[in-house]
């Protein structure tokens, strides 16, 4: 059966990049023994920069020799020579609209039955939670996860936002930083297995993963993280919080609030 992804390119983005970033990015690791050294497998991680693909990868990688696949926005495929670089690695792109939204998991389910590690952000985007806890996600995770069965681990990651604070273009480099990232055991989605076809569960499994990866964010930061997770489209991200939901109740209705959103955004591409 051939491969989806040129062997030979990642062996030359390896070679490449791997070196580049381990020297220009000082990487603090933690909990890589959660990650399973073969087979289809899930990582979810929160999102806070344009360049957390680069610790990520590093993380995966450095760990267990493991060769990331990232579900990324199409419009990064259209570059010259960038986009032929992406294809040839073997990562999915996402475009507009709940039709490709739905084909590119489709792409990654057929991924993970082939062993692949993927790397998707249940947020979508870089977070816009004001103190950058992780906010509202989609459902793009849950779905994956629970139509291929293949487990998920919840990652967060500290530090990327001191090199390229979202809505920056100017990377700070130097002096060099320090990028913290924490992997967690295996989320339990047991009580919604095969039920990817229904909303409730989808978001309940969203949430599920979500409490997780906000958990070791607090970890990293040594902070108690917010009971609600922020919603950008809510005028105020303590609304749920306000009513007396409980955080286990605000995490899912919250989440629920944002859950159905389509497109790229519902596949998790960054």
């Amino acid at each position: 059966m051939s491969k989806s992804y040129s062997p030979a390119w990642r062996m030359i983005s390896v070679v490449v990049l791997y070196p580049l970033l381990r020297s220009l990015i000082r990487n603090k690791w933690t909990g890589r023994e959660n990650i399973p050294d073969s087979g289809g497998v899930i990582l979810a991680p929160n999102h806070l920069s344009y360049v957390d693909w680069g610790t990520d990868a590093l993380f995966l990688y450095g760990g267990t020799r493991r060769y990331p696949v990232f579900l990324i926005k199409d419009s990064a495929f259209k570059v010259k020579f960038i986009g032929h670089f992406l294809y040839k690695a073997g990562q999915l792109p996402v475009s507009r609209g709940r039709a490709d939204a739905a084909l590119v998991l489709k792409e990654a389910e057929k991924a993970l039955a082939e062993g692949a590690a993927v790397i998707i952000y249940p947020e979508a985007t870089a977070t816009r939670d004001p103190d950058l806890w992780p906010m509202v996600s989609k459902t793009g995770v849950a779905r994956l996860a629970l139509a291929s069965g293949a487990p998920v681990i919840p990652v967060a990651h500290w530090g990327t936002h001191d090199i390229l604070p979202y809505g920056s273009k100017k990377a700070r480099l130097f002096p060099r930083k320090t990028v913290r990232t924490v992997a967690g055991p295996p989320v339990d989605l047991s009580q919604w297995a095969g039920q990817q076809s229904s909303a409730k569960a989808l978001r309940a499994a969203t949430a599920a993963i979500m409490a997780e990866v906000t958990a070791l964010v607090g970890q990293l930061r040594g902070e108690e993280p917010p009971a609600v997770p922020y919603d950008p489209s809510l005028p105020s991200k303590t609304i749920a919080a306000d009513s007396g939901a409980d955080t286990d109740s605000g995490l899912a209705e919250a989440t629920e609030a944002r859950a159905t959103g389509a497109g790229a955004t519902e596949a998790g591409a960054t």
